[in-house]
């Protein structure tokens, strides 16, 4: 395995590790690396990726310069290397929404976790609004990130597709993401999926960052709005069936 490394935004960075093993077309893990004053890392990938992905942090920053750390919602795959990134940069914090620092990350974390705020954090070269998306696509904690100087939306696990794609694609992502999902089943079919996906589309990102798959560049609000109908469809295929009784 290796980590390949592609900007896909002025100063936004994708570190991507390809599984064969997984699916029949293989799956990606993706981690998003944003340079600046104070750099930045979305996702942390497993405890085994660790070698990996901290030699492609190296390769764009030093990686005791790293000074935040966050992620979409406790899973593995997202935070699984915390704690050996907190260890290799002493200055790094993670920082999360309040719900998740007080149900997990402060007894998770070697240290104590930062509890984001209303206010963007500002890291000197990126502004980033973190915006609380409970239960989407899954887990109670879960959370996005929004760079307002790049128009980025760091996706997590939203669009999620199978398959080794290139770093970024203009390429409609709704149809690939919508056939992971009969896949895996991963998304949580409630009530606030499509309101949440209407009000990150309205933050109108010109990028999505996807953890898994290719990254898209383009009008990111149509793919949200269309994964959002797509999702609605499939929340009303899933509803049984009133057939009046006969008389």
């Amino acid at each position: 395995m290796e980590t390949v490394v592609d900007e896909i935004a002025p100063g936004i960075f994708r570190l991507s590790t390809f599984i064969p093993d997984i699916t029949e077309h293989g799956f990606t893990f993706n981690q998003f690396l944003l340079t600046g004053d104070q750099p930045f890392l979305f996702h942390c990938g497993q405890r085994q990726l660790f070698p990996l992905v901290s030699a492609a942090i190296e390769r764009i920053v030093p990686l005791e310069s790293l000074r935040w750390i966050s992620f979409g919602h406790v899973e593995a795959d997202e935070c699984g290397a915390v704690n050996l990134l907190l260890d290799a940069a002493p200055h790094a914090e993670v920082i999360h929404g309040p719900l998740a620092c007080m149900l997990s990350l402060t007894d998770m974390c070697d240290r104590p976790p930062v509890a984001t705020t209303d206010q963007p954090l500002d890291t000197g070269g990126h502004t980033l609004r973190f915006i609380p998306t409970p239960h989407i696509p899954h887990n109670w904690e879960a959370g996005l990130w929004f760079d307002e100087a790049t128009d980025t939306l760091l996706a997590g696990d939203l669009f999620t597709h199978v398959g080794r794609g290139p770093a970024i694609t203009e390429s409609d992502c709704v149809t690939t993401a919508l056939d992971a999902e009969d896949l895996f089943h991963a998304t949580a079919l409630c009530t606030g999926l499509v309101p949440t996906l209407a009000a990150l589309a309205d933050l109108r990102p010109t990028t999505l960052a996807i953890m898994h798959g290719s990254s898209f560049a383009g009008d990111g609000a149509n793919q949200l709005r269309g994964l959002a109908d797509g999702y609605a469809d499939m929340m009303h295929a899933s509803l049984p069936s009133h057939r009046p009784q006969s008389p």
